[in-house]
């Protein structure tokens, strides 16, 4: 049988939702090019001192200057690599104690208030211990950023575990169903939003533990391009890192939107 045409109203109704997009990412490309025009007129005319707040041409010859050099993708990739290795470890860890949590009740209430207090403890302190443990150098950096990144992802996971439907629970008991396959075939699945959510929040999560880490100890790194560049007073340097710094942010976040969309349009996977 042949498909149905779409309605007049239909038809419209598409238009004008792909009118609001382009409208969308018009205006925020243009509020982007605002502000950079803004701020390199204001440096120029010096309504503002672009020796400490620097300006968005110096800013690119910054950029084109540590290419040159070679240094730039040096940082980038030690900084890109501490993170993904910090991200992966921090959720994936998380979610198989949330899954030990919400398999024993008992064990939950036991690490319930360390649970609290670690996630209330600032994780910045634990710093220098990780590298007095650990030693200066990657190793207590993924560290800071697993310290950061997995109590939340502990907390996300399980009081998502804990707010599936009752109900649903009740009837595949009633059908014979173990606590495994409630896991397997229920509770997890109906957390699929839960757990991108807490995929979101762990991309900036997982950034600032490295950042912080790098703050401490590197050699290498878009933490350590920062710290250099405010000790030598090198605000070029330091603004630039902070550009590199929230472009790498926004691909990894677009990286976990695109794996969002791949199950909920390849799987059937609703998130």
């Amino acid at each position: 049988m042949p498909e149905k045409a779409p309605s007049v109203q239909r038809l419209a109704y598409l238009r004008a939702g792909k009118r609001r997009t382009v409208s969308i990412h018009v205006l925020q490309v243009s509020l982007l090019i605002f502000s950079l025009g803004l701020w390199e007129l204001a440096a120029r005319l010096g309504w503002v001192d672009a020796f400490i707040v620097s300006s968005p041409s110096r800013v690119a010859a910054t950029f084109l200057s540590l290419n040159r050099s070679g240094d730039l993708w040096l940082h980038v990739g030690t900084s890109c690599l501490e993170t993904v290795v910090g991200f992966l470890l921090g959720t994936v860890l998380g979610t198989l104690i949330a899954v030990a949590l919400w398999w024993s009740d008992f064990v939950s209430r036991i690490l319930d208030p360390y649970l609290v207090v670690l996630n209330a403890l600032p994780k910045t302190a634990l710093g220098p211990i990780f590298i007095v443990w650990i030693g200066a150098g990657t190793g207590s950096i993924i560290a800071m950023t697993l310290a950061i990144s997995i109590i939340v992802t502990i907390l996300n996971m399980h009081v998502g575990f804990l707010s599936t439907d009752e109900n649903k629970i009740r009837l595949m008991r009633t059908l014979g169903a173990g606590r495994g396959q409630i896991l397997r075939m229920l509770v997890f699945p109906s957390n699929y939003a839960t757990l991108f959510n807490t995929l979101k929040v762990n991309v900036g999560l997982s950034w600032v533990g490295v950042i912080m880490g790098e703050f401490l100890v590197s050699k290498a790194g878009l933490g350590y391009l920062i710290v250099y560049g405010s000790q030598v007073f090198n605000m070029d340097l330091v603004m630039t890192t902070v550009f590199i710094l929230a472009i790498a942010a926004v691909v990894m976040y677009q990286g976990v939107l695109w794996l969002e969309k791949l199950l909920e349009k390849r799987l059937g996977v609703i998130v």
